[in-house]
């Protein structure tokens, strides 16, 4: 060791007059060039800096724009300017609308007009914001602009310190070579191996290796800054793996096609605003929505179409609650489900379950095609209703299926006594799917007079439920259980069956009348039921004419293209269609265009107080304008009272039927009262 010390002391002296004059020009040329190097390298490093860190964001960026979170596009770019170098951050809507920014003023200093001709003051980058699932579709961009002043320090610093250390070097070297191999390697060398010794293999990047003075420039620190370079690298991998971990977590914590909390993820979040409230010592509502007959989108639509319903659904519920008060969550399927939080009192609920019903309600439109959806509500409040989250979901969940058994696009508040409501109801589905076939069903028909000629023209059958515990069962407590549960096309059938058969004995008889029955909407969205009518027809020998088809106006709003068709081929083939109920749904013009309609039902609250409440005149009196307008007969529905009769007579009003006339008989009594009506009109003309 000590002898090799010697021959390089040695030899410094024998290259000292030589290397003293190269190295001083070596060293100012060299200098220059990693200098002239490090411009290109820091220009790199501001590149390479800014795509690492809109790579980090991207993610973030994009699902703040899809959701149209500002709050949390903010965070976004306020973590953005925790970089010095950062000076402008903003992430935008595709139409430039900002949904977060921030900006602050360009670093002065005193090079700042030197280095700003090398670097430019500052540097912009712009991203376009797309989801792997749809990189097409842009939702927006991230921008952000550098100073860089920062970076232009930095190099101007290095820069000096290599021209000094360069031509120091050189001078040094030629005065002190003897000391290069102890200075310059051994000594270094062991300072490396103890920080080496140093650093945590779990946290690489937190402590690297410490680069010997002077040694920017050589070997020693180009392998201590490779070393240094690998262990960032291995940094940088483990964090992006617990990134990567991180979205996993995310994605099991969130729906993917919404972007909505999930179930499970909802579950903790309502513990949590329970908890929020028990403190502050208010209440807060807990409102389950289910998308009505979703199930018949998915299968006339297709499912993609459902999951844009879906997606829309959400979005809309974000824009419209998309405050601090409200927790917005997908429970699976077709529910959502809202927590409101700070709530004064149930109306306050009542408020927003309307606000969320007139959201949905508004059409969509996907691929030229208009499709109109409705939700039904149920709702629970806290601490009222129940005090645990479990039990609060159950109860509005419980609510809303409940709810949808009395109509769509509604909402219904939690009672005490659903559990028992919800207990009738499957015993009563039980009890319907045996009804049939125990012969608990008859029908009755309800007399329809034409007001000009006082001649009985025809009846609505009626279907009727003998239960032998509960008696009579109405028709509006089984109807609606038995469309939920599919039951009604077998009873519509029936009914069909039934009608078509008693009206080829009347024919027989000599009393030839229309028969008009309820088509449903789960009924008219099968594939065959224009066949099974045509055929029922046949097998009983009624023509076409002598039946009517009613259909109420929501229970083809749904898919209007396939109910029309349907209902063209029915028309063509001789059967009447009339819209039963009249002036209750949408009351639209347009599809009273587009339907083979020949009737309108005006419906019966609206004949309940004809005369005495000027708002149900008015309806009455416009529906039977609106159907001599569109030349279609007007059916009025629900006549009690002589004046009734009177006034819709007057009116222009040509059919009716009601209690004034007959309540709805059994086919013998029928056929007495059709006799006995006509009798008394012949005595009163004699």
């Amino acid at each position: 060791m000590q002898k090799n010390f010697e021959v390089e002391h040695h030899l410094s002296h024998r290259v000292l007059r030589w290397v003293l004059g190269v190295a001083l020009v070596s060293g100012i040329i060299i200098s220059a060039i990693q200098v002239a190097l490090d411009v290109n390298r820091v220009s790199r490093s501001l590149d390479d800096h800014a795509v690492q860190t809109i790579a980090l964001v991207h993610d973030a960026a994009t699902q703040a724009v899809f959701s149209i979170d500002s709050e949390l596009a903010q965070q976004v770019v306020d973590g953005l300017f925790e970089q010095e170098a950062v000076h402008y951050a903003s992430i935008t809507h595709p139409d430039g609308e900002p949904l977060g920014s921030g900006n602050r003023p360009l670093r002065q200093n005193l090079f700042r007009p030197m280095t700003d001709l090398i670097f430019n003051p500052e540097r912009a980058y712009r991203q376009r914001l797309s989801r792997p699932s749809n990189p097409d579709t842009v939702y927006g961009y991230l921008e952000i602009q550098y100073d860089t002043a920062h970076a232009a320090r930095t190099w101007l610093e290095r820069a000096a310190v290599t021209f000094i250390s360069g031509i120091a070097t050189a001078v040094i070297l030629g005065m002190a070579l003897f000391v290069v191999f102890h200075l310059l390697l051994t000594r270094p060398l062991l300072r490396i191996v103890h920080s080496v010794k140093q650093v945590n293999p779990e946290h690489p990047d937190d402590r690297l290796v410490e680069l010997p003075p002077g040694h920017q420039t050589d070997e020693l620190g180009l392998w201590v800054n490779a070393t240094n370079n690998l262990l960032v690298s291995i940094g940088d991998t483990q964090k992006r793996h617990l990134e990567a971990e991180d979205r996993v977590t995310r994605l099991s914590h969130y729906d993917q096609l919404t972007g909505l909390p999930s179930r499970e993820t909802f579950m903790d979040l309502l513990k949590a605003d329970i908890e929020e409230s028990e403190t502050r010592k208010n209440s807060l509502s807990l409102m389950v929505c289910g998308i009505d007959d979703f199930k018949s989108i998915n299968e006339q639509c297709g499912f993609s179409t459902g999951d844009l319903i879906l997606q829309t659904i959400a979005d809309r519920l974000m824009q419209q609650l998309g405050s601090h008060r409200f927790t917005i969550a997908r429970l699976g399927s077709d529910q959502f489900v809202i927590v409101e939080k700070g709530l004064r009192d149930g109306y306050q609920a009542a408020d927003t379950a309307e606000q969320v019903l007139d959201c949905i309600n508004q059409p969509m439109n996907f691929d030229n095609q208009t499709v109109t959806m409705s939700a039904t509500l149920g709702i629970a409040m806290f601490p009222d209703d129940a005090a645990m989250a479990d039990r609060l979901l159950q109860c509005a969940e419980q609510t809303m299926a409940l709810a949808k058994q009395g109509g769509n696009s509604r909402f219904q508040f939690y009672v005490a006594s659903i559990d028992q409501e919800i207990r009738e109801r499957k015993q009563l589905e039980k009890d319907l799917s045996k009804a049939q076939a125990n012969r608990e069903f008859h029908l009755v028909y309800q007399p329809q007079i034409n007001l000009e000629n006082r001649r009985v023209i025809g009846a609505e059958a009626l279907i009727r439920w003998e239960h032998p515990v509960r008696g009579l069962v109405p028709p509006d407590d089984f109807i609606p259980v038995a469309e939920v549960n599919g039951s009604i096309v077998e009873i519509g059938q029936w009914v069909l069956n039934q009608a078509c058969w008693q009206a080829a004995q009347w024919a027989a008889d000599g009393m030839p009348l229309r028969i008009a029955i309820n088509l449903s909407a789960v009924q008219l969205r099968r594939d065959t039921i224009v066949d099974d009518i045509l055929d029922t027809l046949e097998r009983h020998s009624v023509p076409a004419n002598r039946l009517e088809l009613e259909v109420t106006e929501t229970s083809f709003m749904t898919n209007l293209e396939d109910a029309v068709e349907k209902l063209h081929r029915l028309h063509q083939a001789g059967i009447s269609i009339a819209v039963d109920d009249f002036g209750t749904g949408y009351s639209s013009l347009t599809y009273l265009k587009r339907m083979p309609v020949q009737h309108l039902k005006i419906d019966k609250q609206f004949i309940r107080d004809l005369l005495v409440n000027e708002d149900d005149t008015r309806i009455a009196n416009t529906i039977i304008d609106l159907g001599r307008s569109l030349n279609l007969s007007v059916v009025a529905e629900g006549v009690e009272t002589a004046e009734q009769e009177y006034y819709l007579t007057q009116r222009g009003c040509k059919l009716a039927q009601g209690y004034f006339f007959s309540k709805p008989l059994l086919p013998d009594d029928f056929e007495t009262f059709v006799a006995g009506f006509h009798q008394k009109i012949v005595e009163n003309n004699v």
